[in-house]
């Protein structure tokens, strides 16, 4: 998107579906709620962030799963399952069941490492192989072959009354197509491009040749594009967290300028021994949010787009937030809404 001439393509959302640990019904029904809610405000994407052992999503397929009986049109992703707490061949099947549920419309996104706060949790998590696990891009590969269709099993055939394939079953085409590599770094972005897959940049990166986060994202999609064999029609999304006031209450306001400012600092430098670079939380009208938006360098290489909601806000806010980047903000980036 080099300039406003550019209309933004697609437009989608991500929540990170907070509860109550001694309540947390409510908090998922919320969460499939918003959902519900993207589709009906004409989102063309909705997409869940991925929580262990915290008060946000711990099972996001499960979840997007119940999300496919509520909608019929709006895409479902995650962003994003960290393959460290996952056996690819299990997650290949339960990826495949829910994408045929939805009729083709989950996005998985994915990513590798070992998992967060690893010595806490791999004794309950690998007792036995922690060892062994391998956390590197090799689980993906092992990932993207089974949603591909290829053998895991070199027996085919029936053994008395039951049959067995060599492929992981049920098998979803096109949902190979559909898988997103999450990438903070370089190496991350020429690998998602050299495996040809989709490519989510979000509103953390890893300060490598630059301290300007919207240089950084922009140096990662150009690197995903230069390897990947579509070149510059190859799918990237970004993520940045956006908060429009346009019918937002006083109260509202007051509540989100204190979240951001609260937030802002960690966003002045790179964060730890990682070098992380955080973005800034984008807060305004929409005709000021996409004023920056169209001044940022990241934004400029891609068309389409999965905002933040943030973290700790209540339902109603999250209503307002949507209905304003609909009918307010995506038409200010020329988009338009999907129909049903």
């Amino acid at each position: 998107m080099p300039d406003p001439s550019s209309p933004l393509r697609k437009l989608g959302f991500l929540t990170i579906g907070l509860f109550d640990g001694d309540d947390p019904r409510p908090g998922h029904e919320s969460t499939l709620s918003v959902i519900e809610l993207g589709e009906q405000l004409g989102f063309d994407s909705a997409w869940v962030r991925h929580r262990h052992l915290q008060y946000g999503i711990s099972s996001p397929v499960a979840v997007l799963a119940a999300a496919t009986q509520r909608t019929s049109r709006i895409e479902l992703g995650t962003a994003v399952i960290p393959l460290g707490w996952e056996n690819p061949l299990r997650l290949a099947e339960d990826l495949a069941t829910v994408d045929l549920l939805s009729n083709g419309r989950l996005n998985p996104g994915l990513s590798v490492g070992p998992p967060m706060r690893w010595d806490d949790v791999r004794d309950a998590l690998y007792p036995d192989t922690a060892e062994l696990e391998d956390f590197s891009y090799a689980r993906v590969e092992r990932l993207l072959r089974m949603v591909r269709g290829e053998a895991v099993s070199p027996f085919e055939g029936t053994v008395g009354i039951e049959d067995f394939s060599r492929r992981v079953e049920p098998h979803s085409p096109g949902l190979a197509d559909r898988l997103w590599y999450g990438g903070a770094g370089l190496a991350s972005a020429e690998w998602a491009g050299q495996h040809r897959m989709n490519f989510l940049t979000s509103s953390v990166v890893r300060a490598e040749e630059s301290e300007d986060f919207a240089e950084i994202q922009r140096s990662h999609v150009r690197r995903f594009r230069e390897h990947h064999p579509a070149g510059s029609a190859a799918r990237v999304s970004q993520g940045l967290v956006v908060i429009p006031t346009d019918s937002a209450t006083a109260d509202q306001r007051a509540r989100y300028q204190q979240y951001v400012e609260a937030r802002t600092p960690r966003t002045t430098a790179p964060q730890g021994p990682a070098r992380m670079m955080f973005a800034r939380d984008l807060i305004g009208t929409s005709e000021e949010i996409a004023e920056q938006l169209y001044a940022h360098a990241g934004f400029r290489e891609v068309d389409e787009v999965a905002f933040a909601l943030p973290f700790s806000f209540e339902h109603a806010d999250y209503v307002q937030i949507l209905t304003d980047i609909t009918t307010r903000l995506g038409p200010a980036l020329g988009w338009s809404p999907a129909s049903a």
